[in-house]
Parts: structure tokens; C-alpha cells; sequence
């Protein structure tokens, strides 16, 4: 038995989705922890793109139970165009193989309307209420799973909240409000049609792992998007470390036997916030183009920049990673050189570690070290032992540089284009 959890090691998009994808085939039970729809996980099978928001990306598999924990905020009506658009496209998705916690939250209409009312770009949310949704949870005000499919605990739960709800989104934000009845009974119907899926999930869980089950926890966002640990404010709404694993699961952490995060070849960022490493010209465009640096949740355009091991060294302490899954590696293919930040300067003082003053940033200077590019394809290589000497020699330095081993290398988007040195499940 084996139980791993997967996480992004930067702000996100690194390629978690399609790693949950190949490494389901060894696992019985895919859980999400954390987050809501304003995560996107791309995967590519064949000739076509399936982009999961809520869904564990181990949906894709017979035979797999995938669970959405109670971590995770819940849009419903979102969830169930989720689940038609995978039935539509073939694949099955009953209680059978898809299970929802019954303590999960629910993203409501006012949620929604509360974000976008907001300031967004401020910090760069995705407006779908997640923020609003893990406020309420946290001033004890929400509605979980558990009430939205009992007609008389709605009822209850929204007479209470909703005319606070009216009054601040009205006269603080002087925002549209809404009718509390058509609410009621539009998400009545919302809730019959997802009783079927809910359930106590840590209980499934638990049994799981008293039968030797292998479980993959499957984490959204990135390391440095995590409440507490990232660049705040402009962070997530959830702890995106893999100490949620257990929380958002509802699992001791004696169960958990590895980490493996999730790292691009180069570094990302969609939305506001400290991006140290940014490339502002004709390169940072090249890498956008190649990668295809668009959110997968919201469209916008990434900012691209090099790799970071102070962001990286600082997910690894958090999140206790041994071993990292390389993705994208093929968008660095033509460059002559690839440079590696080291480090930050500030003045004379030298910092391996993220500052959270974020005063400090925009006068950061960086330490940089070059290495050599290849010009080569690397997109159809399917060896270790095949890839340029120079790309082999790039692998080596980031392991050696952050201790970590790199078991899992992506060299395109497809299920087909990575190389497996090492199974974390084996």
C-alpha cells in the first residue's frame, strides 16, 4: 500500500492533471482536498482536451473511486455540467466511482455576485465565489453538502443568512441582490439531483485504508498560492500545502507515505502578485506560445518567467517533497541558454527564502545561474536515455541543486509523452 499526495510547487498550472491522470493507473481512490472550479486540470487523451475544475482528474479511469473531499468548496450547478460533459463525451460518472463529502461547503449565488463586485483584480481572483464560500465557512455561516440536499436545512440556513447577504450586497457593495425563494428552489433541485453522490467521506476513506487501498490525494493550485505560505494577499483561499491533504480529506497524517510535487521546466503566474523571475519581453512571449500559457479556468494569458529555486526550495520544506514530476521540459527545446534563479538580493543581504515582506520585491535583484539550452525536439523522446545531453544536464542540476529526485519528466501534454524512471506507488 502506498498513499501519495500530488501538489503544484509553484502558482499553479503546472501540470498536476495530467500527472494525477498517469499515476491513477496504480491508484484505487483519486481524492481533491482543497479548492474549488477556479482550479483547471488539462488533460489530453488522443486527439482530445478534457479540462476538469472540480472532478478528480482520475475520473478518466474504470475501476477508480474518486472523491471530492470536504476541503473543497462546491459549486453545484458547475459540478453537475461537469459530470454531463464527461457522460456526454463517454466516460461514466455515478456514485459508483464519484463520491462528494457531505461537510463540504457550497458556493451560493451570493457568493458569486459578492466576488465579482469586489475589487478582482486587486488580486486576481477567478470571480466564482470561492473566496466569499471559504469565508462563510470560517465565520460558521455556510451551507455544506449535508444541508443542501435536505430541503428543510436550506430552508433553515438560508433564512438566516440571506437578508445579511442583501443588506451588505446592496448598500456596502451596491451590488444586485437575490430572491431568496428562487434561490431555495433552484438549488432544492441542485441538491436532489447530487443526494446520490454524497456521502461521509472520511469514513470511505478510512475504510480504504484498512483494506490497503492505494490512495492519491490530488491538490489544486500551487505551493506559493497556499493561504498562510504564499505571497499574500494574492494567494488562493485554501491551504494548497500537502499538510491539507489530511485536513480536506479527513485522514491522520500517519497514512501518508509521499509527496511528489509538481514542477514546470520554467515558471508561471496568472494574475496579480510577485513574479520575481518574469520575463517581460520577446522570450517571456515565446515561452507564453509554446507553453500555451492561457488559464485553463479563466483564458487569461500567464506571465512566464524562469525557474525559481526559491520558490521551489521553499515548497519543498513545506510540503516535506523527496521526489518532483518535471513538466514542459519540451518548451525549453531552442533556447541557448536557460537561466535558474538561485537566489534573491536585497542591498548586500542574500535570501534562499521567499520574504514575505512584499515591499522587498520590487527591488529584489535576482542571482542567476546559465546553463546550457539544446536545440533539439524533445516532444517525440520517450528514454531518459534519448534526451539531449544538455537537457539530461539541466534534470541533473535541479535535483542535485534541491536534494530532491525527478522520477517523473513531461515532455508534452499527452498521457504518451512522459518518462517514467520511478512509480511513486512502486
Amino acid at each position: 500500500m502506498a498513499n501519495v499526495i500530488v501538489i503544484g510547487t509553484q502558482w499553479g498550472d503546472e501540470g498536476k492533471g495530467k500527472v494525477v491522470d498517469l499515476l491513477t493507473e496504480k491508484a484505487n481512490l483519486i481524492i481533491r482536498f482543497q479548492g474549488g472550479n477556479n482550479a483547471g486540470h488539462t488533460l489530453v487523451i488522443g486527439d482530445e482536451k478534457i479540462i476538469l475544475h472540480l472532478i478528480p482528474s482520475g475520473i478518466l479511469h474504470k475501476g477508480k473511486l474518486c472523491i471530492i473531499g470536504n476541503g473543497v468548496v462546491i459549486d453545484p450547478e458547475v459540478l453537475l455540467m461537469e459530470i454531463e460533459d464527461l457522460q456526454n463525451k463517454g466516460y461514466m460518472v455515478s456514485p459508483e466511482n464519484l463520491v462528494i463529502s457531505d461537510r463540504a461547503h457550497v458556493i451560493m449565488p451570493y457568493h458569486k455576485i459578492i466576488d465579482h463586485a469586489r475589487d478582482i483584480q486587486r488580486i486576481g481572483t477567478t470571480g466564482r465565489g470561492i473566496g466569499p464560500a471559504y469565508e462563510d465557512k470560517t465565520r460558521r455561516t455556510g451551507i455544506r453538502m449535508i444541508d443542501l440536499i435536505h430541503e428543510d436545512m436550506l430552508k433553515k440556513q438560508l433564512d438566516n443568512i440571506c437578508d445579511e447577504k442583501h443588506a451588505y450586497m446592496t448598500k456596502i457593495l451596491g451590488a444586485k441582490t437575490i430572491d431568496k425563494q428562487c434561490v431555495f428552489e433552484k438549488y432544492t433541485k441542485l441538491g436532489t439531483r447530487l443526494k446520490p453522490f454524497v456521502t461521509d467521506t472520511s469514513v470511505v476513506i478510512h475504510n480504504a485504508t484498512k483494506n490497503s487501498k492505494d490512495l492519491l490525494f490530488e491538490g489544486a493550485q500551487g505551493g506559493m498560492l497556499d493561504m498562510d505560505h504564499g505571497t499574500y494577499p494574492y494567494v488562493t483561499s485554501s491551504n494548497t500545502v500537502s499538510g491539507q491533504a489530511c485536513v480536506g480529506a479527513g485522514l491522520g497524517p500517519n497514512h501518508i507515505d509521499k509527496v511528489l510535487g509538481i514542477c514546470k521546466a520554467y515558471t508561471t503566474r496568472v494574475g496579480e502578485g510577485p513574479f520575481p523571475t518574469e520575463i517581460n519581453d520577446e522570450l517571456g512571449e515565446r515561452l507564453r506560445a509554446f507553453g500555451g500559457e492561457y488559464g485553463a479556468t479563466t483564458g487569461r494569458p500567464r506571465r512566464c518567467g524562469w525557474l525559481d529555486l526559491v520558490v521551489l526550495r521553499q515548497s519543498i520544506r513545506l510540503s516535506s517533497i523527496t521526489h518532483l514530476a518535471l513538466t514542459k521540459l519540451d518548451v525549453l527545446s531552442g533556447l541557448e541558454t536557460i537561466k535558474v534563479a538561485t537566489a534573491y538580493k536585497s542591498g548586500e543581504t542574500i535570501m534562499e527564502n521567499m520574504p514575505a515582506d512584499l515591499m522587498m520585491h520590487p527591488d529584489l535583484d535576482l542571482v542567476y545561474d546559465e546553463l546550457p539550452g539544446w536545440e533539439e525536439n524533445i516532444s517525440s523522446v520517450r528514454s531518459y536515455d534519448d534526451l539531449p545531453p544538455n537537457c539530461k544536464a539541466y534534470i541533473g542540476y535541479i535535483k542535485e541543486t534541491l536534494g530532491v529526485q525527478a522520477p517523473i519528466i513531461s515532455v508534452g501534454p499527452k498521457r504518451e509523452q512522459t518518462i517514467i524512471l520511478e512509480n511513486p506507488f512502486e
